[in-house]
Formats: C-alpha cells, structure tokens, sequence
C-alpha cells in the first residue's frame, strides 16, 4: 500500500516533466536525479531486511538467551522478535518486497522518460534485477552470514520500529499466510525454537569432519545423546552372568563369594534368585565390629527392583537419589533378568570401563573387520563399522542377531550372512555366543530389490 502511493506520487510528477519541488521547478533531468536517489535508498532498504531476515533466523535460540543474560545491546529486542517467528517473517517479507515493488516501478518510470514503453520494462527488469540480487541480497546476507550475532542486534531495533508502523498491513497478512498454510497443509517447523537431536547429530558429525571434534569426543557425544533412548534391558548384566549370594550365608562365606566373584557388592537373594531382596557390599561392613559371625540377612542393603523397559535417564535420577550402586532389572512377570550397576549406567556415556584383564568389548581387526563379545549392542557394531545391521524386537545384542540369522542354536565356527556382512560365531559356550567376529565386503553393492512378475507386466 505504502508502495503504490509512492510510486503513484512520483508517476504523476513525470507526468509534468516539470515539478515544483520546495519551490525549486524540476526538469527531465532533476526529476530522474530524484529518482535515482530514491532507488539508492531503496537499494540499501532491500538489503536491510534480506541481510535481517538471515540474521535473525540464523541466530539459534539458545544463543540469544546467552545474550541476553550477558546483558548485550539490542539481546531483548532480538528475543523479543524471536518469540513470534511468524510474525518477524511477514514483517521482513512485507518490507522486502514493498522496496523491491517501488524501486522496479519507479526505475521503469524513469527509463520510460528516454525510450519507449516496451524497452523501458525490459531495461528496467534487468538492471534492478541484477542491482537487487547483487546489492540487495547477495553482499547484505553474506555480511549478515559473518556477522549474525552483531548485525541480528543492531537491524532489531528498527525492524521493530517498522512493524510497529505497518502494523495494519503485517496483521492481515499475517492472518492471511496464516490461513493459507492450513489450507495447503503448509507446515509450522518455523515455529521451532531450537535445534532438532538430529541437527545436533550431523553437528557433531561434521566436527568431526572438519577436525573440530576427536573420535572419542564424537562418540561420547553421541553416546549422551542416546542415552535418554536407552532403556534398561539393553545395559543389564544379564541373569546368566550375575553371581549372588543366599541369605543364609554368613557374612565371611559372602565376603569369600565376593572375592572369587572380584566384586565388592553381589545381590542378594532368598530362596531363588527371582527373590533378590538386596545388596551384600563389602565396603559397608563395620570392621570394628564383628561381622564375620553375622549372616548376610542381618547386613545387606535393600536395592531398587525395576523393569526391563525403565528408561535410564530417570534410573539413573533414581540411583543418585537413593545413593544407590546396584538395582535389579525384572521382567514382566516379576522375575529377575538382570542387574544394573552405576558403572554400567556411567560407560553408556564414557565408554567401556575395563577392570583387570577383561577384553574389550569390539577389538578392530583391521578396518573392516571386528571381534566383539556377544553381548555388545547391535548399535554400538553399526558405529564401529559404518553399517546397517537390524535391531528386532525380540533381540538387541550381536549375540541375538546371530541366534536370529541362524534360527537354532549355533555351533562355533559358523558363519551366517547378511547383505555384505558375515559374521562368525568365534567363541561359543553352553550355548551361548560369547564373541563373534563381524566382517564387512565394502567391493559388495547395496542389494537391489527383485522386480517382481506382476512389476513386469506392468511395465509392459
């Protein structure tokens, strides 16, 4: 609306070719002066609201809430545009385009003076087309690129001041696009505040790539950002592995259990161990006192039971309030099916901790080959080798893949195929696969899906 008056106001005066302006008369020759004075302006209004449109959007949430906080000029006013997102576009978009309209029509207004009408629109749409694109967009959004903390601040303040002036022709069209969007089934994502996990991801990636990150950096990173995904079953030690000790034991029996074990603590159990009803810790004994007479029922600890879908995020909540260092994991009918120590929580997130002569869980081979205990997280092999290997519902370990792939129970020495991955039960014992060596072919090309018949004879 702005636009148009102004354009209108200065067609009328060409018209003249002879315009009073302050008392002063205004030839051809003044009056395109004026005009291309007026294009310089708009020239540089264009480039105020492409350069604070990628200002302002580029400029993360979280970041301007630092701002703020360190108290920096023009950080409220920021926030403040920030906290209706939709509206700062319309704002700049009607903006943007107001000057853009004005200086085409202007331009071809004053070029119509020394050709005629057809040449005039063709000159005109090509020189401020390319004046536009190389003043009005491309050198203000690279500034705004380079700068966009400083120049986010100071575009705020007057780009508030304009929404506050066009405040009638920015809520219809903020109504409008509003309105459009949901009959389009446009999106609202522009309303997103911060950052997706999976932008978090590819930054953490790209980091890495461009050597701002060490691999062990990366990998803690994306370990901490899987953590709050990671459920209990997928870090217990489980059933089969756990050593406990009876409550009829008397405290010097448990303590011998427990060096044979090398664990200070054990669960402890009544009568079976789907009834563990505590923690036997060595380091809590009184060593003033006699202990050693004492039976473990008179000395254990009790301990947190939990199910197998608990999320570690809030477990870990849980054991630090409790100040707990062991919890039992329980299926859904109440039995036990593991246990979870703090350092299993802790090496979700720094890695594996090894003690005394244990193996690491996945020892490269060489770059495309692994051996890696049975145990070990199908993701956690993904990582390693940069592959795809599925997770199903009914397993989640190495182990369990290869039981899944072999659909019995597996002999030591066999191999099994998926895609271009074999895998190799190395080391088997009491049926269970202990350490399996997975090896990748990088010459071998993703599959292709078989055309089926029906796909035939429809392309026929």
């Amino acid at each position: 609306m702005g636009s148009s008056v102004l354009t209108a106001v200065f067609e009328a005066c060409l018209l003249q070719y002879t315009v009073p302006v302050f008392g002063i008369e205004l030839g051809e020759t003044g009056v395109t002066v004026v005009g291309v004075l007026m294009i310089l302006f708009l020239i540089m209004g264009s480039g105020f609201f492409s350069s604070s449109e990628i200002a302002l959007f580029s400029l993360p949430a979280h970041q301007i809430d630092a701002m703020v906080e360190e108290g920096k000029r023009g950080a409220r006013v920021v926030k403040s545009l920030k906290d209706d997102p939709h509206r700062l576009l319309v704002t700049i978009l009607v903006g943007n385009n107001m000057v853009n309209i004005t200086m085409s029509s202007i331009s071809t207004t004053i070029v119509g003076i020394y050709f005629d009408a057809g040449t005039a629109v063709i000159v005109s749409s090509l020189g401020i087309t390319s004046i536009v694109l190389l003043f009005g967009e491309s050198a203000p959004k690279s500034y705004a690129v380079e700068n966009t903390d400083s120049w986010a601040r100071t575009v705020a303040p007057p780009l508030k001041l304009f929404g506050k002036l066009m405040w009638p022709l920015i809520t219809i069209f903020y109504y409008l696009t509003g309105i459009v969007n949901r009959i389009t089934g446009g999106s609202s994502s522009i309303e997103s505040s911060y950052v997706s996990r999976a932008e978090i991801r590819n930054m953490i990636k790209t980091g890495e790539r461009e050597g701002i990150l060490e691999e062990e950096e990366r990998q803690m990173l994306q370990r901490t950002l899987r953590f709050r995904s990671t459920v209990a079953k997928e870090v217990m030690t489980p059933r089969l592995d756990v050593r406990a000790i009876s409550t009829d034991l008397t405290v010097e029996e448990a303590i011998e259990e427990c060096l044979q074990a090398g664990h200070a603590r054990l669960p402890v159990y009544e009568g079976s161990l789907d009834n563990v009803v505590g923690v036997f810790d060595i380091r809590e004994l009184d060593r003033d006192a006699d202990d050693a007479s004492l039976d473990v029922a008179d000395v254990y600890n009790p301990t947190l039971h939990v199910p197998e879908s608990k999320n570690l995020d809030e477990l870990l909540g849980e054991m630090r309030e409790n100040r707990l260092h062991m919890v039992i994991v329980i299926d859904e009918f109440g039995a036990t099916e593991g246990i979870i120590t703090m350092e299993d929580v802790l090496e979700e997130i720094v890695g594996e901790i090894l003690v005394g002569d244990e193996d690491h869980p996945i020892e490269f081979v060489d770059d495309d080959s692994v051996l890696t205990n049975g145990s070990v997280n199908i993701d956690e092999v993904n990582e390693a080798l940069g592959i795809d290997l599925p997770e199903g519902e009914e397993f989640e370990t190495i182990a369990g893949f290869v039981f899944n792939r072999a659909g019995r129970l597996v002999e030591q020495g066999e191999s099994f195929d998926y895609e271009n991955v074999t895998l190799r039960a190395e080391r088997v014992e009491n049926t269970r696969v202990q350490r399996v060596r997975v090896t990748v072919d990088r010459d071998i090309p993703d599959p292709v899906e078989p055309v089926s018949q029906t796909d035939e004879d429809d392309s026929d």
